[in-house]
């Protein structure tokens, strides 16, 4: 059974700091592709980062120099360091997991909020 399972959301002032973690089971989490993605309320989910299984990152314009996602394969862990935050930030942060066409999950999210 395959479970993402995302931790260290909360509320966050402007300009402050987060660091979400996204734990996998039940993959053989150092050949998958990792990403972040959130979704705000009456919006649609968009993607935040991604970190391709030999490290390679790509990041939404929108949080470009601002957040930084990571992976330890060695815990089976994706992160997602986020900095400078914004109101604007806010959302439901979820953790996916994919492989090629035929694999692919979601973590359940977790909530970000930042104060204005």
């Amino acid at each position: 059974q395959v479970q993402l399972v995302e931790s260290g959301g909360g509320l966050v002032q402007p300009g402050g700091s987060l660091r979400l973690s996204c734990a996998a089971s039940g993959i053989i989490f150092s050949i998958y592709n990792m990403g972040w993605y959130r979704q705000a309320p009456g919006k649609q989910r968009e993607l935040v980062a991604t970190i391709r299984s030999e490290g390679t990152t790509n990041y939404a314009d929108s949080v470009k120099g601002r957040f930084t996602i990571s992976r330890d394969n060695a815990k089976n862990t994706v992160y997602l360091q986020m900095n400078s935050l914004r109101h604007e930030d806010t959302a439901v942060y979820y953790c996916n997991a994919h492989l090629g066409l035929s694999y692919n999950y979601w973590g359940q999210g977790t909530q970000v909020t930042g104060s204005s």
